[in-house]
């Protein structure tokens, strides 16, 4: 039993191993014919040789390339200082002009720090001034290498000697003078407060009687009590001594209408000490003394000499104290600009004219300027004109000038053609999958409906030949050669050899304009010649401005140019 089933598992297996070699004869049998029906009519086709005829037409040599419209200038407002916006009279979709205000923002904040450097500028000011003149001041005084002296009169005491080295405040000298003696009065308060400094008094001697005259010198404005009760203040007159006059002797005196209410006492008009005043802390050295105790100076007499290196350490000082004080100045007064600038941002005009495309700030918004980020207020556009930029192949940049005519056409207007011209040719490249490639620049003559940020392809026309005699690319061949029908030619020529059809010869022509289509024949071809077109560069890859041919195939395609995947309907756009 077990013996039985084994032999019908075994017929089975063989009837299926049977089966499938029948369904795969059955399969190569009818891939077979199909291929028989399929080679007839590519025989029939191979028995056909393609050709053109020269023609006489117009040809164009163009570049071409996509782009995106957009403004010919666009400005984005941003606020260089932080407040409130108390002033926003736009809205979008408005037509602005140039200079036009567009914002006010609440300067309240700023006005204090106009009012501080307006101030700082004032005393930096009167640092110079000060400083100038003590720089001059000391080297009047200084000239010569000689130290003057400030008052008239005698030298009671002489305190320096050559050798010492004196500072700011060091005594120098005791001058005393009696030329010149004051006379200190008590007038009634009412008639001394109309008495002027400077006024001519008419002094009296006691005693003598003998009348002098004197001027007014001082006022004072502080009441004083004479006896029975009498409020006067005290009036100061200097008067020349006439000689013998001394401080033990008085006198009263009339001023105008108004007489003294007591006779005074004289006093000498110089008696004080002389004292150095030299800036900085090093001082200076004497190297000799120009006058003795007892001797008589005037102001500006030349009292001890100093060292050559003293003078010159002490006009430094004054120099630099007098450029310390024109640096503050200078820093006082550019603090002083920056802060008026900065005023002039709290009022944002329009750096352009144009169309507000978005209002993102009003009035009542409080602008902040956290990090370096700025803040969008608005966004004008400039749509007196589109521009878009064409990426032009290395290869093809030589050929592209500023003012060619641009041919422009757009997805959103299927059928329309715009005009535009090159008006830039940028150098500045771009490099990309091992291609150089350059922006130019398209501005249109008529923006039309066109609109900022729709897509265009452009056109740029490189050049045009008019009514010239013509061959499609793919019947030019290596070397300049064109396969011209012959029906004299040889079925078996040499030629044959190079790839030259039967009842064909090869002429060479001299080529001009090229475009993507066409060949400008200048030299060896008549217009009706039927010439040989090569099928083998057929939807061949167009690369390194030579379009590519199959191995083996004759024919070397035509020689239109693009470069980088860039479409050149106009291959070289030169004549050869």
């Amino acid at each position: 039993m077990e013996k039985r089933s084994r032999k019908r598992n075994k017929k089975k297996r063989m009837w299926i191993l049977g089966m499938i070699v029948i369904i795969i004869l059955v399969l190569i049998l009818a891939r077979a014919m199909w291929m028989r029906r399929r080679a007839k009519p590519a025989g029939a086709e191979a028995g056909e040789i393609p050709t053109a005829q020269v023609t006489r037409q117009s040809i164009t040599s163009e570049l071409s390339s996509s782009g995106t419209l957009a403004a010919k200038d666009t400005y984005t407002i941003t606020s260089l200082v932080e407040g409130e916006v108390i002033m926003a009279d736009f809205e979008e979709g408005d037509q602005v002009e140039k200079g036009q205000i567009l914002y006010q923002i609440d300067p309240s904040s700023i006005d204090s720090e106009l009012n501080t450097a307006s101030n700082s500028v004032s005393r930096a000011e009167n640092s110079y001034n000060s400083a100038a003149e003590n720089y001059a001041e000391v080297q009047a005084k200084w000239s010569g290498n000689t130290y003057k002296a400030t008052e008239t009169g005698y030298i009671k005491n002489l305190y320096v000697e050559a050798g010492d080295k004196i500072n700011n405040g060091s005594q120098i000298a005791d001058i005393y003078s009696d030329a010149m003696m004051k006379l200190r009065l008590p007038f009634l308060r009412e008639e001394a407060a109309l008495i002027p400094v400077g006024s001519q008094a008419v002094i009296t001697l006691s005693g003598t009687g003998e009348q002098l005259p004197g001027v007014v010198t001082v006022v004072s404005s502080m009441d004083e009590t004479l006896s029975g009760g009498r409020l006067v203040r005290y009036i100061t007159i200097t008067v020349a001594n006439p000689g013998g006059m001394t401080g033990d002797m008085t006198a009263t005196a009339v001023v105008g209408e108004f007489s003294c209410s007591e006779e005074g006492g004289f006093t000498v008009a110089v008696d004080k000490t002389m004292s150095a005043s030299i800036s900085g802390n090093s001082g200076v050295e004497i190297a000799s003394l120009l006058v003795n105790e007892g001797d008589y100076v005037t102001e500006g007499q030349p009292i001890f000499t100093i060292t050559e290196k003293s003078a010159k350490d002490l006009l430094e000082n004054y120099k630099t104290s007098l450029e310390q004080a024109e640096e503050g100045l200078e820093s006082a007064k550019n603090k002083l600009e920056s802060t008026k600038d900065n005023l002039e941002n709290y009022t944002i005009t329009a750096p352009i004219s144009g169309q507000v495309i978005q209002k993102a700030a009003k009035t009542g918004d409080n602008i902040s300027r956290s990090g370096n980020a700025d803040t969008t207020m608005a966004v004008i556009y400039d749509l007196s004109s589109l521009t878009f930029e064409m990426s032009i192949d290395e290869l093809d940049i030589q050929k592209v000038e500023v003012g060619q005519i641009v041919e422009v056409t757009a997805d959103a207007f299927e059928g329309e053609t715009f005009t535009g011209k090159v008006t830039n040719v940028s150098l500045q490249s771009s490099y990309s999958n091992g291609v150089t490639n350059y922006p130019v620049t398209v501005t249109l003559d008529e923006a039309g409906k066109l609109l900022p940020g729709m897509n265009v392809d452009g056109t740029i026309i490189i050049d045009k030949a008019e009514n010239v005699l013509t061959i499609p690319v793919d019947s030019l061949m290596r070397g300049n050669r064109v396969y011209v029908k012959d029906d004299t030619a040889a079925s078996d020529s040499e030629e044959r050899g190079r790839g030259v059809p039967a009842g064909f010869k090869a002429v060479e022509v001299t080529t001009g304009l090229t475009s993507d289509q066409y060949v400008e024949i200048l030299e060896g071809l008549s217009e009706g010649d039927q010439v040989y077109v090569d099928q083998s560069s057929k939807n061949t890859e167009v690369f390194g401005g030579m379009q590519g041919f199959p191995a083996g195939g004759p024919g070397m395609g035509g020689p239109g140019m693009g470069g980088s995947g860039m479409r050149n309907t106009g291959g070289s756009g030169s004549r050869r």
